[in-house]
């Protein structure tokens, strides 16, 4: 055996040695995502196969089916923490730190007062949380109790005791993140008002849904009744 081949068969133990450490680590993270072992293990193996890959082409004319590059581990680890942290479990530099502010209204019309008021005592029975057991006397009250019995979203209030009407959503840049605390409970302005130096980058406006099949109808029928009054 050649110093040539015998090079390239420690190339082919080098990989053989990087995927079972690859495995282990797959398996030790169990699923765990952006897991700090498994990157590490992987930078390994990709650059195992890598070296093995050019042995092979330049002795024999050969290749593998692994199409891989070479990766720096060094300049791996440190575009992998770029946004979420760093592979040593410390906290990525991000030259351009922000902070960004999701405003949304959308206005409601209530059909019946009661009835909304009876859909929410309902969830507050089926989802006691603290105890409360109080009965739900106001709008307000009621659509906070279906919010927090749903996924806390608006999507929670597409129910039939409300009718949804147009809304809006604001991104905008802030310097400054939201603090509820400093803001009264009867505050309904403060915490949505921008400050200077903050700056709406992005606007989305809602409107309510249209039901095209009941406008249809609603002309068939006026059109229907046209016809009528012209025949007389």
């Amino acid at each position: 055996m050649t110093d040539r081949h015998a090079e390239l068969e420690a190339a082919l133990e080098r990989v053989i040695a990087a995927a079972r450490e690859h495995l282990a680590a797959v398996k030790a993270a169990n699923g765990r995502a952006d897991d700090d072992e498994v990157w590490r293990a992987y930078v390994e193996l990709n650059n195992a196969s890598n070296s093995y890959d050019e042995l092979l082409l330049d002795e024999f004319g050969e290749v593998t089916p692994w199409d891989v590059e070479a990766i720096d581990p060094e300049e791996a680890d440190r575009q992998l923490g770029v946004g979420i942290g760093g592979v040593d479990g410390t906290e990525a530099e991000d030259p351009h730190p922000q902070v960004i502010s999701v405003r949304q209204r959308r206005d409601y019309r209530v059909p019946s007062v009661a009835a909304l008021l009876r859909l929410a005592e309902a969830a507050r029975r089926a989802n006691p949380g603290d105890g409360d057991g109080s009965a739900v006397e106001t709008v307000g009250e009621a659509v906070l109790e279906l919010m927090q019995a749903g996924d806390g979203s608006l999507g929670a209030l597409d129910i039939p005791e409300l009718e949804s009407l147009d809304g809006v959503v604001i991104v905008a840049e802030v310097e400054t993140p939201l603090d509820p605390e400093t803001y009264e409970d009867n505050d309904g302005t403060g915490p949505f008002t921008l400050n200077q130096g903050d700056r709406v980058v992005d606007r989305l406006d809602e409107h309510a849904f249209i039901d095209l099949d009941d406008d249809l109808a609603e002309d068939e029928a006026a059109e229907s009744t046209d016809e009528s009054a012209n025949r007389r």
